[in-house]
């Protein structure tokens, strides 16, 4: 198993990226450039691709990498690894929000900044880039401060009003600082727009491709690749290899596709899959514990509880949503303790809370399905229920066996003895004592079991003739 688990992990960190020709942009080319897709929200998946993409296109000596971007934004600590790379880049980065009709915001915003070439095609927008808390005690909110004068704010050309004095807690105000600082920090690095950038940041503001491009956010719109490496070309950059003069017009295109190694890190850090991986790692050992020897539960159970671990420390993770695990255990621990219910009710209700909680549904792309989280309560509480019925149910039930099923049973002397001796009861020969002496074939009630030898008392006549209707059904 050790073994198996070191290879896949070397696997893991040598897989490369695919390369795709994409053959409507190629041409007579002096060189490449290479394409990478951003789409979606933006995590440890995508940090990975984009690194490794950055990686292969200097080992290749490409002359220019596009990374074409939609995205509602994503994960901070992502977004800051991505741009630690593209500053760090020797070859030219060119940020395009494309196709028509997608957009930049958030993460993307700082990554467009970030860029050496900022473009977009028509119909798209940027923006919206106020960070918000992910994971960690949810701050208490702040109490409103009296209502302040209004200042009017340019977004573009359209004029808004705005709060002059909005009440912030002091977590809130160091976040929204440090962030606009960064951006302010990469406008002043690439030579766009500052005053835009921090309002992108404190009012989540908003420009589209025209609005961008009259507000010196981008450097052009180009509504295809063709069109980017045309008016790309003959500009200066700034990148970690130096000053160069970029010649794009006639460079050709490779599309570098995502491996499987990134779609897999793509599926384990979907917030839904790792619920659902935590899931089959607590049941799987608790599984395993219940059953010593069974093995595979608990196989199946600690890796997936592996890979829930590794998606929860760089997911947004509200660790008061790990109320979660306590309704587990109250869940487990109905089928333990005879509480009627009240464990499995109040597990079910902590399970819920805790799911619905866990991950910070304000990060774009990042919160789990709330038919997920009822469909898995549901069933969970069904099992439970459905168990808790069979224990009620066999607590009604006759007893079948054991010194409890004896007493009280009806059998009959086997010969004639006044202390000892030996009753046939149930079918079987026993050890016998009495108390008055018995004839032979005289009926008798067992009233106590000790060890292999049963306590008996003759029955009266009435008894005897009540207990042969009875068991012969006659009146």
């Amino acid at each position: 198993m050790a073994r198996w688990l070191l290879l896949l992990l070397i696997l893991l960190g040598t897989a490369p990226l695919r390369a795709v020709p994409n053959d409507t942009l190629t041409g007579n080319a002096v060189g490449q450039a290479h394409l990478l897709e951003v789409k979606g929200a933006i995590g440890p998946a995508t940090a990975d691709y984009l690194k490794r993409g950055i990686q292969g296109a200097a080992t290749a000596d490409a002359k220019l990498l596009i990374l074409r971007i939609d995205t509602p934004g994503g994960l901070d600590t992502s977004m800051r690894e991505i741009i630690r790379d593209i500053l760090a880049s020797p070859i030219p980065v060119a940020a395009y929000v494309a196709p028509n009709g997608a957009r930049a915001a958030s993460a993307g915003t700082y990554i467009m900044y970030a860029a050496h070439i900022a473009a977009m095609s028509p119909a798209t927008n940027l923006g919206s880039a106020t960070p918000v808390r992910i994971g960690g005690i949810p701050t208490p909110p702040t109490l409103p401060k009296p209502a302040g004068k209004l200042e009017s704010a340019k977004n573009g050309d359209k004029d808004k009003q705005v709060e002059a004095t909005k009440p912030m807690g002091a977590m809130e105000r160091k976040v929204v600082n440090d962030a606009v600082a960064y951006i302010r920090g990469l406008a002043r690095l690439r030579g766009r727009n500052i005053e835009w950038a921090e309002q992108a940041v404190r009012e989540a503001a908003n420009l589209s491709a025209a609005e961008a491009l009259e507000n010196n956010v981008i450097d052009f719109i180009a509504t295809d690749i063709t069109e980017l490496l045309a008016k790309s070309d003959g500009r200066e950059l700034n990148t970690s290899a130096g000053i160069l003069t970029l010649a794009s017009k006639d460079l050709s295109v490779l599309e570098i596709k995502a491996d499987w190694r990134t779609e897999f890190l793509a599926v384990i850090t979907n917030p839904n899959v790792a619920y659902i991986l935590m899931l089959l790692g607590v049941y799987g050992l608790f599984f395993e514990l219940a059953n010593p020897g069974v093995v595979l539960p608990g196989v199946i159970g600690g890796i997936c509880l592996l890979l829930a671990l590794y998606a929860f420390q760089v997911l947004p993770v509200n660790y008061a949503g790990l109320a979660l695990l306590l309704g587990i255990i109250f869940m487990v621990s109905e089928m333990f303790i005879p509480s009627f219910g009240a464990l499995g009710i109040g597990g079910v209700i902590a399970f819920v809370a805790g799911s619905i909680i866990l991950m910070d549904t304000t990060v774009p792309g990042f919160g789990i399905s709330l038919p997920l989280i009822f469909g898995v309560a549901l069933t969970t509480a069904a099992f439970f229920m459905l168990v808790v019925g069979l224990a009620l149910k066999a607590r009604t039930r006759p007893v079948v066996s054991g010194a409890e099923e004896m007493v009280g049973a009806i059998g009959e002397s086997h010969g004639a003895f006044e202390s000892h001796g030996s009753v046939h009861v149930r079918g079987e020969l026993w050890q016998a004592k009495t108390t008055a002496p018995l004839a032979d074939q005289q009926a008798v009630r067992v009233t106590a079991m000790d060890g292999l030898v049963l306590h008996v008392e003759p029955l009266e006549q009435t008894e005897t003739l009540h207990s042969t209707f009875h068991s012969t059904g006659e009146s």
